[in-house]
């Protein structure tokens, strides 16, 4: 399952009477910080649709009392962008400005209501149901709720925030992606180790010594993640060699590159 299709499988979990769209730009952070949301690995969404939404999500585990007025800040920003990029550069229109939702999923209660979910937009103060309908939108997720007052799949998502095992397949596929992701990070900091420690071995030599040394040594990583079955653009970054090398490597060593 794809970084999109996950995110808007998370969306459409979270939103299920807003018609979502496509997906056409993700930008998700995972890393392996250890913290207690995913299970040692953190996971943010910054994504945009093609019928001008913009989804902002956000793990926090500490509850700093500062939320209300990070939404502000957060919705000050992704308006900019919208503005500088995607308005005034085309139509010049602002009601073409796309509609952000900025959502901060908690492991604690930001309001002490028991409540799994806290939706806010603008409305008028005189009359509760007239909205200003600006497009802004910023929800609260709790995984430590206790009312009834989310769907079931919304809410085996937030017990996996934190920690509780759940045979939802979403979750299932959810856990896959976050494992893949700290593994790969894991594997990153060993290659790169690996190189940092063959480069130190040849850079005392003789100079007309020291490309023959160095490249040695970026062979000798691009083997390692061969046999490890990386994926060619991975060995030619870590490695620092051309692919065309990297397929000659494979040849000799008998290892098909998928």
């Amino acid at each position: 399952m794809s970084d999109e299709e996950l995110c808007t499988e998370m969306i459409k979990r979270i939103f299920p009477n807003i018609e979502i769209g496509k997906i056409k730009f993700t930008q998700t952070q995972k890393s392996s910080r250890e913290t207690l949301d995913t299970r040692g690995v953190r996971f943010d969404v910054f994504a945009k649709t093609d019928n001008r939404k913009i989804f902002s999500v956000e793990i926090q585990t500490t509850d700093k009392k500062d939320l209300p007025r990070r939404t502000r800040a957060y919705h000050i920003i992704n308006g900019l962008d919208a503005l500088n990029k995607d308005t005034i550069k085309t139509s010049g229109k602002y009601n073409d400005l796309p509609d952000v939702f900025v959502i901060f999923i908690c492991t604690f209660d930001p309001f002490k209501q028991g409540r799994h979910i806290y939706n806010f937009s603008n409305v008028c103060e005189e009359d509760q149901n007239l909205k200003l309908n600006d497009g802004a939108y910023t929800v609260f997720l709790n995984a430590e709720g206790t009312l009834h007052d989310i769907s079931q799949e919304l809410k085996a998502f937030l017990d996996f925030v934190v920690g509780k095992k759940s045979a939802d397949p979403f979750v299932t596929k959810l856990e896959h992606s976050l494992y893949e992701a700290k593994q790969n990070a894991i594997w990153r900091r060993e290659y790169m180790l690996l190189l940092t420690r063959e480069q130190e071995k040849f850079a005392e030599g003789r100079d007309e010594g020291k490309a023959e040394g160095l490249q040695e040594a970026n062979e000798r990583v691009a083997v390692d993640m061969l046999r490890d079955g990386k994926p060619i653009n991975e060995i030619s970054k870590y490695s620092k060699l051309t692919e065309n090398v990297i397929y000659q490597i494979a040849s000799s060593l008998k290892i098909v590159i998928a």
